[in-house]
């Protein structure tokens, strides 16, 4: 399969939603993609590409679509999956990053004893958008000892420039639109 064609393949399994959450904001909704297996298996394969012989020791996924694509690529890395989680989701102690985003604010979180020196991360998310999210993603992961080994999107969306934002790590995007 060519590049050409896996991009295709997987593009046309997004579909955009006009004016959600909010007027003016174009929302990708990653469902139908998931939705269907084949196309599931294809965007996890061409996720962790690049990772299949780094020394990652964790996949970290950002809620909530984070979650998706972060547990299952972490169980095709052989790796376990760190949720990072929105307030008052998590039972133990924790550690917080607040951020802005591109309609609000947030707050993620994640068990103090979830990451620690030694770990090699990759943080997985849906979407790149501004970079609020993964910045305070990479900002918790480190503010607990480990690594941010790499990022991986399914969807980048280059107009809005979350990329810069990340300019220190590595982001892999399988799809810039």
């Amino acid at each position: 399969m060519t590049f050409l064609n896996w991009q295709a393949r997987l593009e046309e399994k997004i579909r955009s939603i006009p004016n959600f959450p909010k007027p003016g904001v174009q929302f990708k909704d990653i469902t139908p993609l998931v939705r269907d297996p084949a196309a599931l298996r294809l965007a996890i394969h061409q996720l962790i590409h690049p990772f299949i012989d780094a020394p990652i020791t964790a996949v970290a996924g950002m809620e909530a679509r984070g979650f998706i694509f972060g547990s299952l690529a972490a169980w095709e890395l052989g790796v376990g999956f760190v949720p990072l989680r929105k307030p008052g989701k998590l039972p133990y102690d924790v550690q917080s990053v607040s951020y802005a985003l591109e309609y609000g604010e947030n707050t993620l979180e994640a068990h103090i004893d979830a990451l620690g020196p030694g770990d090699h991360v990759l943080l997985v998310d849906d979407l790149l958008a501004t970079g609020g999210t993964a910045r305070a993603s990479c900002e918790l992961v480190e503010n607990l000892g480990a690594r941010v080994f790499a990022l991986a999107f399914v969807i980048e969306l280059s107009a809005l420039g979350g990329r810069g934002r990340l300019a220190n790590y590595w982001v892999h995007s399988l799809l810039t639109l």
